[in-house]
């Protein structure tokens, strides 16, 4: 579904929220412009090539795949996207409560990679009594096909309460009610990633990139304890909402992520 974006907050669609609430995920189409849609493929690729082989240490390096991490830290493009008002009222919708910034990733599939990831849940999540604590949104930054490493999903399993892992016989063979993700670079994707999901082999000739704009309930850990990560001069210069949504002076979140800086678990 296409939508006209505006400056403010809007309501979900009645479409929408049953999207999220009976599938798991609803596609945004042409959220990014093309002039912000390459300023983000741009800008990734230098602090990739600057990191060089650190690249993705804050949080974990995968096979067969490049990786950014604690992309808050890497200039104001990624902190307008992590708190882009067209996005946020979708993140809530899933998870109902006061959220934070859990972490802001890249991930880039390799060209002609065999790697695929197994089925799973972000951060190894199941809901809890007061329900679904996590939400991840995908930012397309090339086409994702068939053959380029798209993600795979299992529309309706965020509602299954268990983990693949427990529950499959082979969590990285193909599921039987599994879809491929199919769109053009410019479309963000919202996943309630309780469903379970993972990353196809690049069998192209071309990166398949994408950032992972990742949310969790207050009450849970960061993934990225951004307090920790974050430098003090970017930490300085951040608006009150920023700081609210990366949780800088949250003594809770503060006890809870000191102890988790470094969660379990796969990023598409």
């Amino acid at each position: 579904m296409m939508r006209i974006m505006s400056t403010q907050e809007f309501t979900l669609t009645q479409q929408e929220q049953r999207q999220l609430d009976e599938e798991g995920y609803v596609i945004l189409r042409d959220f990014l412009s093309p002039a912000r849609l390459e300023a983000l493929r741009q800008r990734c690729e230098e602090i990739y090539a600057a990191q060089g082989d650190s690249a993705g240490a804050e949080y974990r390096q995968e096979p067969q795949t490049r990786r950014l991490a604690n992309l808050v830290n890497c200039g104001e493009l990624f902190e307008q996207l992590v708190s882009d008002p067209n996005l946020l009222p979708y993140v809530r919708h899933v998870i109902k409560d006061e959220i934070k910034l859990s972490s802001l990733n890249f991930r880039s599939a390799n060209p002609h990679s065999d790697w695929t990831q197994p089925l799973h849940c972000d951060v190894g999540a199941v809901p809890d009594e007061k329900g679904f604590w996590i939400c991840n949104t995908i930012w397309l930054l090339d086409d994702f096909t068939a053959d380029n490493g798209t993600t795979r999903f299992v529309p309706g399993s965020h509602k299954v309460g268990q983990l693949p892992e427990k529950v499959l016989a082979d969590a990285s063979a193909p599921h039987p009610d599994e879809q491929l993700l199919l769109e053009k670079a410019g479309t963000v994707v919202v996943m309630n990633t309780h469903m379970w999901h993972g990353a196809t082999a690049n069998r192209t000739a071309n990166h398949r990139r994408a950032l992972h704009s990742f949310y969790c309930r207050w009450d849970k850990p960061q993934q990225q304890y951004q307090k920790e990560l974050l430098s003090r001069e970017v930490q300085d210069r951040l608006s009150p909402s920023l700081r609210k949504l990366l949780a800088l002076d949250d003594p809770l979140n503060d006890e809870l992520s000191s102890k988790f800086s470094r969660a379990s678990g796969f990023m598409k």
